[in-house]
C-alpha cells in the first residue's frame, strides 16, 4: 500500500520541484503534528489563513452546527440562507457605513476577479492599474494585475490595458487618468516583502482616484481580519476604498473570500447583462458559518488588542548581526537577510532541526515571513525566536 507521501508525489499536481514534503496528521492552535507526534510551530498561518489558530473550538462548533442543517443548496444569490446573510451583516458592522454590499467567493483570487469585472462594468472604462511587486492571485485576471513579469510571461497574452505603477511613489499617481477604471493595491504589500504605505501615500492615491473618477480597490486578502492590529489595515491610514477584498484569514481555515462595495456599485451586476457575475459555491453555508465564528472570536476574545505587543516581542528578540532589519505592521512581518543564499538554509534548518515552519516572499526572497496566528502566546513567541536565532547562528557560523 502506498504511503501518503508516495501518493502525493505520484498523483497530486505539484507547484514546484521542491515541495516541503512535510506530512501533517493533525493541527491545533499554533502547532502542527506529524507522524510520531513531532510538532511544528507554525509561524506563517498557512500563508495568512489561520488568524485564530488551527481548529479553533468555536470555528469547529460553527462548522458542525451547520453540517447538521444543510450544505450546498443553490447557486449564489438565489436562496435566502442564514449563514451568508448573517456574515454579510457582521462584516458590514466592521466597516464604514457606505461599504454595505458583500459578494462572497471561494477564494481571494476569485474576489479579485469579481472586483475587476465590477470596476469595469460600473465605470465603463477598461484600464486597470496595479503596483509593481504586487501579488493578487494566479487566475488570468488576477495574474494580469500581479506586478511581477517573471510570474506572467509564460502565460501571456493576459488582460489588455493593464498598467503598473510603483508602490509608495506618489509621482506615479499621474498615470491614473480618466481612462482608468480602477487602481488595485494591497493596503500592505505582502509578497513584495511587507511594504507598509508611508508619507500619506494612500490618502494621495484616494484623492487621485476621486479626481479622475477611478475606483480604488484595496486588497486585504492577506492583511485583513486583524493581521495588522486593526480589523482592516486601511483603518490605520485614513482612507476608505470603493471595493474591499478579503479572504485567507476570513474563514478560520475554510475556503472563502469576498469583495465588498457600495450597493450602488454592486447593483451593476444585476443588469446588462442579468447575472453579470456568477459563482456556484460562493457563500457556501459551512464556510460562511466558519467565517462568522472567526470574526466573533477576533472580536470577543479581543485578539486585536494583543497584536502590537506580540509584534514588538518578536522585534525585541530577533536581533542578530545577520538580521538586517524587521519590517512590518502588526503580526505581518519580514525579517531581512543579505540574500536568499543566506536565508534559505536558515529556513531549512529551522524546520528540520527546530520544528519551526517559516517561509520567504515571492518577490522578496531575502526576507523571512513572520505571520503567526494572532492567538500565539508570549511563551510560544519566546520559543519561536530562540529557535530561529539558533538556526541563524548555526547557518551563519557555517558560512564563515
Amino acid at each position: 500500500m502506498l504511503t501518503p507521501r508516495q501518493l502525493f508525489l505520484r498523483h497530486q499536481a505539484q507547484t514546484s520541484n521542491f515541495p516541503l514534503l512535510l506530512e501533517i496528521e493533525r493541527a491545533e492552535g499554533v502547532w502542527m503534528y506529524g507522524p510520531g507526534g513531532r510538532r511544528y510551530l507554525d509561524l506563517i498561518s498557512g500563508i495568512g489563513v489561520s488568524n485564530v489558530g488551527h481548529r479553533h473550538p468555536r470555528v469547529l462548533r460553527a462548522i458542525q452546527d451547520q453540517l447538521d442543517k444543510y450544505l450546498h443548496l443553490m447557486v449564489y444569490g438565489e436562496l435566502v440562507q442564514a449563514p451568508p446573510a448573517a456574515l454579510a451583516h457582521a462584516l458590514h458592522q466592521t466597516l464604514p457605513a457606505e461599504l454595505d454590499n458583500v459578494y462572497f467567493t471561494n477564494s481571494g483570487t476569485e474576489a479579485v476577479e469579481g472586483a475587476l469585472k465590477l470596476a469595469k462594468r460600473y465605470t465603463g472604462r477598461t484600464e486597470l492599474i496595479s503596483c509593481l511587486n504586487a501579488y493578487h492571485g494566479s487566475t488570468q485576471g488576477a495574474l494580469s494585475v500581479t506586478g511581477s513579469e517573471s510570474f506572467k510571461r509564460s502565460f501571456r497574452p493576459l488582460l489588455p490595458d493593464v498598467r503598473h505603477i510603483r508602490y509608495n511613489d506618489a509621482t506615479d499617481l499621474a498615470h491614473i487618468t480618466e481612462r482608468t477604471a480602477a487602481v488595485i493595491v494591497e493596503t500592505v504589500q505582502g509578497e513584495g516583502g511587507v511594504r507598509v504605505p508611508a508619507n500619506g501615500y494612500l490618502p494621495q492615491l484616494r484623492r487621485r482616484c476621486d479626481e479622475v473618477g477611478a475606483l480604488l480597490i484595496l486588497d486585504e486578502i492577506q492583511c485583513g481580519f486583524g493581521r495588522t492590529g486593526t480589523f482592516w489595515a486601511f483603518e490605520q491610514f485614513g482612507v476608505v476604498p470603493d471595493i474591499l477584498l478579503t479572504a485567507k484569514g476570513m474563514g478560520g481555515g475554510m475556503p472563502i473570500g469576498a469583495f465588498i462595495s457600495r450597493q450602488e456599485i454592486m447593483h451593476s451586476f444585476k443588469t446588462d447583462p442579468i447575472l453579470g457575475h456568477l459563482t456556484t459555491f460562493g457563500g457556501h453555508p459551512v464556510s460562511c458559518a466558519a467565517a462568522l465564528a472567526t470574526l466573533q472570536v477576533i472580536q470577543e476574545e479581543q485578539l486585536l488588542a494583543g497584536v502590537a505587543e506580540k509584534a514588538a516581542r518578536f522585534r525585541r528578540q530577533l536581533v542578530h548581526p545577520a538580521i538586517r532589519g524587521v519590517r512590518g505592521l502588526g503580526l505581518l512581518m519580514a525579517v531581512e537577510f543579505d540574500s536568499f543564499e543566506v536565508l534559505k538554509p536558515i529556513i531549512d534548518r529551522a524546520l528540520e532541526h527546530e520544528g519551526v515552519l517559516t517561509d520567504w516572499f515571492l518577490f522578496c526572497d531575502n526576507s523571512l515571513r513572520l505571520a503567526p496566528p494572532l492567538t500565539i502566546t508570549d511563551a510560544e513567541i519566546d520559543e519561536a525566536c530562540a529557535a530561529l536565532l539558533r538556526a541563524v547562528e548555526h547557518v551563519t557560523d557555517s558560512l564563515v
